[in-house]
C-alpha cells in the first residue's frame, strides 16, 4: 500500500544544537544502528553477469573519471574495470568504513584518523590526516572535503587538508550528503538527518528519519534519499529546510541505495530477499519500475552516471554484479 506524500506538519523538527551534555554530544535517546537483515540462500540466479572477486564487498562507488569500480573489502580496496572483468588490489594503511568519489579518477575511503586519497589509474593512495574515526567523507569541487566522524563531529578540511572548521553535537556522524547549499548528516545512533549550512559552525534543524534509518544519498534535484531498514521504507526529503516529501513501503529489509539520473530512478537493495528495486520518484510517490535477483547478501550499489549500468555488491562474497542499463530497458 502506497503512503501518501507527508506534511511537514507531521515532521517532528528538534534542534539538536539546544540539548547538549558535557562531552559535546547531545542528551537524546538513542538506539544501536541498524544493519542490513542476514540474508537467505538464494533461491534464483542473480540478473545480469556476476564478476566474482573473492572478497566480501562493504562499500562501492563508481569513478566517473576512469569508469573503474572501487569495492571495499576491510583494509583492501578492489579496482574493477566493468569493461575487462580485471581486478587489481590495493592495500589500505587502516580498515575502511565507507566510500566516497573524489575528483575525476579519485576515490576516498572513510577511514580511523584520516581519509585515504586513492588514484585509480595508477592504483596508489594517499592520506589526509583527520583526527577521529572518519566513518563518512565527502568532496567539493572546490577541493574542499568534509569528514564526519563517530563522536558525531563533522570537520570541514581545505585543498590542503587544514581543518576550517568543526561542528559538533551529534552522537555519531555516519553518511554526509551534500546538495547545492546544504550539507545533510544521518546519525544512526539517533536515526536522525541533521542540515549544516557550509559557512556556519553550527547544527541546523534535524528530522527524525524513521526507527532505523542507515543509508543516504543526494540526488541532482537537492533531495536527500535514505533507507529506514528499521521500518521498511524509503524517505525522500527536500533540504534548505529539511522536510520529509515522501515515504514509501518498500519491505524486504530494505539497506543500500543509489541514483541513476539518467532514468530518475532510485535503486534500493533488499537483503531479506537478495533483491534490488528500482523506483522513478518523478510523480510525487515512488513507483516501482523494476526488480531483479541480486548476489546474496547486498549490502552494497551503485551506477555508473556515464553509461547507466547498475552494479551490486555481495557481502558475503559471492561476487560483483552487474546489470546492464539496455538489460533493464529490455526487461532482462
Amino acid at each position: 500500500m502506497r503512503v501518501p506524500l507527508a506534511l511537514a506538519s507531521a515532521a517532528t523538527l528538534l534542534l539538536l544544537t539546544g540539548c547538549s551534555s558535557s562531552d559535546g554530544k547531545p542528551d537524546a535517546p538513542t538506539r544501536e544502528p541498524a544493519t542490513a537483515a542476514v540474508a537467505p540462500a538464494p533461491t534464483a540466479a542473480p540478473a545480469g553477469q556476476v564478476v566474482p572477486l573473492g572478497r566480501a564487498v562493504s562499500a562501492l562507488v563508481a569513478d566517473s573519471g576512469t569508469g573503474q569500480l572501487a569495492a571495499l573489502d576491510g583494509a583492501t580496496l578492489l579496482l574493477v574495470d566493468p569493461g575487462t572483468g580485471a581486478v587489481r588490489t590495493v592495500a589500505l594503511p587502516a580498515p575502511g568504513a565507507s566510500l566516497a568519489a573524489g575528483k575525476a579518477g579519485e576515490v576516498l575511503v572513510a577511514a580511523p584518523q584520516r581519509i585515504v586519497r586513492v588514484d585509480v589509474a595508477a592504483a596508489t593512495t594517499s592520506e589526509v590526516p583527520v583526527e577521529g574515526d572518519v566513518r563518512s567523507v565527502q568532496y567539493s569541487s572546490d577541493g574542499t572535503l568534509v569528514a564526519g566522524t563517530a563522536d558525531g563531529r563533522v570537520r570541514t578540511l581545505s585543498a590542503d587538508g587544514a581543518v576550517v572548521r568543526t561542528v559538533s553535537g551529534l552522537v555519531s556522524a555516519d553518511v554526509l550528503a551534500r546538495t547545492p547549499d546544504h550539507l545533510t548528516v544521518l546519525d544512526r545512533h539517533q536515526s536522525s538527518l541533521t542540515e549544516i549550512d557550509p559557512a556556519e559552525d553550527t547544527l541546523g534543524l534535524a528530522q527524525r528519519a524513521g526507527e532505523g534509518a542507515t543509508s543516504m544519498i543526494a540526488d541532482h534535484f537537492g533531495r536527500v534519499l535514505v533507507i529506514d531498514s528499521a521500518d521498511n521504507e524509503l524517505l525522500v526529503y527536500s533540504t534548505g529546510p529539511l522536510l520529509l516529501r515522501q515515504r514509501f513501503p518498500v519491505g524486504s529489509s530494505p539497506y543500500a541505495l543509489a541514483y541513476d539520473q539518467r532514468s530518475e530512478t532510485v535503486w534500493v537493495t533488499c537483503t531479506q530477499s537478495n533483491e534490488v528495486v528500482g523506483f522513478d520518484l518523478s510523480t510525487g510517490i515512488p513507483v516501482e519500475v523494476g526488480r531483479y535477483p541480486a548476489v546474496r547478501q547486498p549490502n552494497s550499489v551503485t551506477v555508473d552516471e556515464r553509461t547507466g549500468d547498475l552494479f551490486v555488491g555481495s557481502a558475503t562474497g559471492d561476487g560483483l554484479q552487474r546489470i546492464r542499463a539496455d538489460q533493464r530497458k529490455r526487461g532482462q
